[in-house]
């Protein structure tokens, strides 16, 4: 059982979605390899939203593939320390390099269907990511520049503006929740 699997026993979940997306990670470990996208089902991906100081703006990404304005994220490719796989996305989709981690549990548990796509030009079927996402802080004005292979677009946008920024209606339910509990850590 990998690591993250293992931690995930000890996850305190939010509501009901988060009670079976937790069961269902478990599950999926016990079948299959999860960390490398070789598992074609569902495999562990990590994401980070990324607050300002004032915690009234998240930096984004305007996704590519996704054709959406999303946080930065991507997958655990063999790295069983998803921490540190949403601290290398963020740096990689945003070239920011001066944040902190804000919490080194995750804020948010979520299985996020993706559908079938053609990726470098190849055909990925429809599976499932077993997401972790992290928060982390960072300072408004330093350097960012887009990753041209994934995103077009860098931003800050402010937390009241982005649910309209977003087209992806399943995911929306995903930052809905975040977005609040991001409001009580806040207070």
């Amino acid at each position: 059982m990998s690591k993250t699997i293992e931690k995930m026993k000890y996850y305190i979940p939010f509501n009901e979605q988060e009670e079976k997306d937790k069961q269902f990670f478990i599950d999926c470990e016990k079948k299959e390899q999860i960390l490398t996208r070789e598992n074609e089902l569902c495999h562990l991906t990590s994401s980070a939203i990324i607050l300002n100081k004032n915690w009234d703006k998240m930096l984004c990404i305007y996704h590519n593939l996704y054709k959406s304005w999303v946080f930065t994220g991507g997958h655990a490719d063999g790295d069983d320390d998803m921490l540190y796989v949403a601290k290398k996305e963020a740096e990689e989709e945003t070239s920011l390099k001066n944040f902190k981690v804000i919490s080194e549990e995750p804020i948010a548990i979520d299985s996020l269907p993706v559908l079938g796509h053609v990726k470098r030009g190849k055909y990925v079927p429809s599976h499932i990511h077993l997401n972790y996402t992290f928060l982390f802080e960072a300072d408004e004005k330093e350097l960012i520049k887009i990753k041209p292979d994934e995103n077009s677009e860098v931003a800050w946008i402010p937390l009241d503006e982005f649910l309209d920024k977003t087209n992806e209606e399943w995911m929306k339910k995903v930052f809905v929740k975040v977005l609040e509990k991001i409001k009580t850590m806040k207070n």
